[in-house]
């Protein structure tokens, strides 16, 4: 056993040492490598890896690390100094702004990409439309029943993102509160709480009396998108690119990138690429909506 271990070992280090690069020659030494270090919301995470692998490909000399965790994740990893980027699906609190500077660390927003949260059933569902109050009064506990609704005689099942979500508070903002300052209404406690918009898209897939929110980008065809009435009365209107540019949708937000002051180097040389045609376009192709300049 020890000696499949050694062999294995040495396999690898002969394999990392022995690359070679497009011209058939020994690989650049890592060290010669420009760092990028990119944490946060995993709303943004499958974006930024899709910039992430473009920019890569096109820069030899630059290193991206992209991982997720949630909006909570990187804002505190800037906040504590340890990441250059971080990926936000909401913007940084006044109060994590005055603990980031009480630490030295002076955050500074990028508007990168915008984002439709869709509200997602089942297709065996016959709930085609909702208002924004319903929808509250659903996460609040108010309405159980999808008869309360124009469904079937059914118990609602509540999904949502863990707290630490930046989608989470979005919702609980935007969505449950109806944006009121105010309003201090909280998720229903028998609400679902999931880690990631792959997890919400199984449980709706697997159970018709479930309700759920995504973003645009994450819903696969096989699911069905809620159309959403800003109030009683009004338009139904389902979320696409167009919806979200004319302000149609009533559940559309911006997607941030934070960093510590204003970016310099290969920090700003990045973000300004991520807000050119060429990765806008991998905005629009990942079922996002490109940044409006």
């Amino acid at each position: 056993m020890k000696r499949v271990l050694v062999c294995f070992l040495l396999l690898s280090f002969l394999f990392t040492s022995c690359g070679t690069d497009s011209n058939g020659s020994g690989a650049a030494s890592d060290s010669s490598a420009q760092y990028i270090e990119n944490k946060g919301s995993d709303t943004i995470v499958n974006l930024a890896l899709a910039w992430a692998e473009k920019y890569q490909g096109e820069h030899a000399d630059v290193r991206i690390s992209v991982t997720g965790g949630g909006s909570g994740t990187g804002i505190a990893a800037l906040i504590n100094n340890t990441v250059d980027i971080a990926n936000a699906s909401r913007k940084i609190k006044e109060e994590e702004i005055a603990e980031a500077q009480s630490k030295g660390v002076e955050p500074v927003e990028h508007i990168i990409a915008r984002d439709a949260i869709a509200v997602i059933v089942n297709p065996e569902n016959p709930v085609n439309e909702l208002t924004l109050q319903q929808i509250s009064d659903i996460y609040s506990g108010k309405i159980t029943n999808w008869t309360e609704v124009g469904g079937e005689d059914r118990p609602i099942v509540k999904l949502s993102r863990e707290t630490n979500s930046g989608t989470h508070v979005y919702f609980l903002e935007t969505v449950l509160r109806l944006g009121s300052k105010e309003d201090k209404t909280l998720f229903s406690t028998d609400t679902l709480l999931l880690p990631s918009s792959e997890g919400i898209i199984s449980e709706v897939r697997d159970n018709p009396n479930a309700i759920g929110y995504d973003g645009l980008g994450y819903v696969p065809d096989d699911l069905k998108m809620i159309a959403i009435a800003k109030e009683a009365g009004g338009e139904y209107v389902l979320p696409s690119i167009e919806t979200v540019n004319d302000k149609s949708y009533a559940v559309a937000r911006d997607l941030y990138m934070y960093t510590n002051g204003e970016p310099t180097g290969i920090i700003k040389e990045y973000l300004d690429w991520i807000l050119s045609d060429e990765a806008q376009q991998i905005v629009a192709d990942l079922g996002f909506v490109p940044a409006i300049k």
